[in-house]
C-alpha cells in the first residue's frame, strides 16, 4: 500500500467517523446539539480537523442526507422487489419510506427537512438522490396513464408521503390514522382493482 494510498483511506475513515458521530447526535439529541466543537469531542479530533474535511455544519448534514439516501434506497428497493402488482408495489414503497421517516427522524430530517447544499431534482443531484427518487419513480411508473409526466406524478406522491411523515412527527396529524391516511393516499396513485 503506497503512502497516499493509506491517507487516502485514513482520510475517508475520518470523514465516515465525522458523519457517523453527527448523525447518532442527531438521532440522540437533535440537530441543534450537532456542533463541530461537539462532534470534535466526541470523535476526539481537533475542530481543525473536522474543517479540513466538511466546511461546517451544514455540510456534514449533507452528507449525513447523502448517507441516508443510500439506505433509504436500500429500503424502498427492498420493499419493490418483494411486492406483487403496481398497487402492491405503492403499498410496500410507501410503507417502506414513511417507516424510514419515522424511524430515523434526525436523519430524515437532515435529507427531507433542514436546508442543506445538496441540489435536488436537477443532473447535478449526487447519485445516492437520484437512486433514491429512482426507487420511487419505478414503483409510480406502472400506474402512470397516456399525457402524465412520471417524474411529475412521482414527486406527487412523494410529497403525499413527505406530508404524512411531517404531519405525523410534527403532531399535527394523529400516528393512529397513518395506516388508513396511506391507504388513501395510495388508492388515489393505483386503485386496488376488486377482481386481484
Amino acid at each position: 500500500m503506497t503512502i497516499q494510498t493509506r491517507r487516502e483511506r485514513e482520510r475517508a475513515e475520518r470523514e465516515r467517523l465525522i458523519v457517523t458521530a453527527a448523525r447518532d447526535l442527531a438521532e440522540a439529541e437533535g440537530w441543534d446539539a450537532v456542533t463541530t466543537r461537539r462532534l470534535a469531542a466526541e470523535i476526539e479530533y481537533s475542530q481543525p480537523v473536522l474543517y479540513s474535511h466538511f466546511k461546517g455544519k451544514g455540510a456534514i448534514m449533507a452528507a449525513v442526507a447523502v448517507r441516508g439516501c443510500e439506505e433509504l434506497t436500500a429500503d424502498l428497493r427492498a420493499a419493490t422487489e418483494a411486492a406483487e402488482g403496481a398497487h402492491g408495489r405503492l403499498v410496500a414503497v410507501g410503507r417502506a419510506y414513511t417507516d424510514f421517516g419515522r424511524r430515523r427522524p434526525a436523519l430524515y430530517d437532515a435529507m427531507f427537512t433542514h436546508l442543506v447544499d445538496l441540489p435536488f431534482a436537477t443532473p447535478e443531484a449526487p447519485a445516492p438522490l437520484q437512486e433514491a427518487f429512482g426507487e420511487l419513480l419505478r414503483a409510480v411508473e406502472p400506474v402512470v396513464h397516456e399525457g402524465d409526466d412520471p417524474a411529475l406524478l412521482t414527486e406527487t406522491f412523494w410529497a403525499g408521503l413527505h406530508g404524512l411523515v411531517t404531519l405525523m412527527r410534527s403532531g399535527r396529524l394523529p400516528e393512529e390514522g397513518h395506516d388508513q391516511r396511506l391507504a388513501l393516499l395510495i388508492g388515489r396513485f393505483a386503485p386496488l382493482d376488486p377482481a386481484t
